[in-house]
């Protein structure tokens, strides 16, 4: 695993350290370079940052989300026109992008992951145009303890942005909350995840 920043491999002793012997840093360049598959976790605005070159051919995961408060106001993103993983793949024209994890906090992957086949396995929504690269997605998801529900293309991805109700659904809001404000995991089947997905008009 190769992590990289914009603040350079320096500042990530600590994260590096944290994963274990198999983790090191790197430049985002270098680090596009290393991986097949490649997570790609900036806000929004800094989405023209992402190397391009290095990422020709990749499957990209796309975390991001918009925070119009953070990024800017988008057009054609509060139109609707476009969706926000449909931006970065239009940035990185020749990867094949796909979006998942943007709506689960970080240090609740752990405490959420369970084997295969379990009863309590939370499943994670993903979107994509690439039949290939949400298959890869998929395998990756379920190597780290997660089942899929797939909401289709790109262009769908918008059903689980923020502000909608399959984007909470991993987070219990009966449970107290932490230093950052986020509230304690909660188990999400794929059948709830579905019946979140369908709640969702425009």
């Amino acid at each position: 695993m190769v992590l990289s920043n914009s603040r350079g491999p320096e500042s990530l002793t600590d994260p590096v350290a944290e994963l274990g012997e198999r983790a090191s840093a790197a430049t985002p360049a270098e680090a596009a370079l290393a991986g097949d598959l490649v997570v790609v976790s900036v806000p929004l605005y800094a989405v023209r940052d992402v190397p391009t070159a290095e990422l020709a051919g990749k499957v990209v995961l796309d975390t991001s989300n918009y925070f119009p408060e953070r990024d800017g106001r988008v057009p054609e993103l509060e139109s609707g026109e476009v969706t926000v993983s449909e931006l970065l793949q239009g940035h990185l024209e020749k990867s094949k992008v796909v979006r998942c994890f943007n709506n689960l906090y970080y240090r609740h992957m752990s405490l959420l992951a369970r084997p295969s086949g379990a009863p309590d396995r939370t499943h994670l929504t993903i979107a994509g145009d690439d039949a290939e690269a949400k298959t890869a997605a998929a395998e990756f998801i379920g190597s780290i303890g997660y089942g899929v529900v797939d909401a289709g293309p790109l262009a769908e991805g918008w059903r689980f942005e923020f502000g909608h109700p399959a984007y909470a659904v991993y987070t219990d809001d009966t449970t107290e909350q932490d230093a950052n404000g986020i509230h304690g995991p909660a188990i999400s089947t794929a059948d709830e995840v579905r019946e979140a997905l369908a709640k969702v008009r425009r």
